[in-house]
């Protein structure tokens, strides 16, 4: 494909095999892809909308890859498989399914007991779906959109704003929030609480 792809910081490079994947062939620059995948994600925001969720039916692999589906499926043919490739972030690709179960156990037993605030069970969560990188691209976005799902659908909280109320400009804010997020890979929660807050 004649597509010029050029990876900001924090981006995951795709591999040729996945490059091949593109469904719309017509595209042929980065912003063309860019918007296909935004009206994607915008009528996965619109389905998740219409859907009543349980934890137990929120915390499945099952429902995990759905999303991602709903988000990149018109875009990627790959869209809701797990990566067959290693990334420059994330685990080994073939320890992504026994890592979601680990996380999504989790999940359920910090729910339950009450073991961190509802901000704080949805940015651990994102964090480490974020972590494990369970796609060849849009994890990111797709943890972003899951975990405002369980703030809103599991906890009856607001969606979070993603700094958008705090940075003018988004080169702004994807700095804050890779700085956020390489905080949170320390432990440490409070600036991903803050930014997706802000």
């Amino acid at each position: 494909m004649g597509l010029d792809w050029n990876y900001g910081d924090g981006q995951t490079a795709l591999e040729e095999e996945e490059k091949d994947g593109l469904k719309i062939k017509s595209i042929c620059t980065k912003a063309q892809l860019d918007a296909f995948e935004q009206i994607g994600i915008e009528e996965a925001i619109l389905w998740s909308m219409r859907l009543q969720l349980t934890a137990e039916t929120f915390l499945t692999e099952s429902f995990v890859r759905k999303v991602h589906k709903k988000m990149f499926g018109k875009v990627w043919q790959w869209a809701g498989t797990y990566r067959k490739t290693e990334k420059n972030i994330g685990i080994d690709k073939w320890l992504i399914p026994t890592e979601l179960k680990y996380l999504l156990d989790d999940t359920a037993y910090w729910i339950t007991n009450s073991v961190f605030s509802p901000d704080e069970i949805c940015m651990r969560f994102k964090h480490r779906l974020v972590s494990i990188h369970c796609f060849a691209n849009g994890n990111g976005r797709h943890s972003r959109l899951v975990a405002d799902m369980m703030a809103e659908k599991l906890f009856q909280r607001p969606i979070f704003s993603w700094g958008s109320l705090a940075y003018s400009s988004p080169a702004q804010q994807r700095a804050a929030y890779l700085n956020a997020l390489r905080q949170a890979d320390k432990g440490n929660y409070e600036f991903l609480i803050a930014f997706a807050r802000a």
